[in-house]
């Protein structure tokens, strides 16, 4: 019985643990995984950001360039988290992402610097810069 005690008690630790620096980390406005650039391709003329979404966005942070047509690709498949939801204020945009496939946003032709975006409930930032 004891032993069950003590390893219910390390396993609250541990995971009260990795919650804090989830928090700690989602609360960060700066860009911590880098600087995305190699998430971002040019096809045919449009400009592609590729984003994972699965417990917060990879990368956080892209750099991407002004004027060219752009659209995110969001790879969200298997996610059931908040991050499955996506708000980009700015633009107007509110948009469930597909839990079993890539959704494709269009951001147009932007004409801000830093585009900033959340998940539906504003625990995990991801940006965009332009230049």
């Amino acid at each position: 019985m004891r032993t069950i005690g003590i390893t219910i008690i390390v396993v609250v630790v541990v995971f009260g643990g990795f919650m804090a620096i989830s928090l700690l980390n989602s609360g960060s406005k700066n860009i911590t995984s880098g600087n995305g650039v190699d998430s971002v391709s040019i096809v045919d003329g449009k400009q592609i950001i590729k984003i994972r979404a699965k417990g917060g966005y990879q990368p956080r942070g892209s750099l991407a360039k002004a004027g060219l047509p752009t659209i995110i690709e969001f790879d969200s498949r298997g996610t059931f988290d908040c991050s499955s939801f996506i708000r980009i204020p700015s633009m107007n945009i509110s948009r469930s992402l597909s839990s079993s496939e890539i959704t494709y946003v269009d951001l147009g032709t932007p004409s801000v610097v830093k585009l900033q975006g959340s998940c539906g409930m504003g625990m995990y930032p991801f940006e965009i810069n332009f230049e």
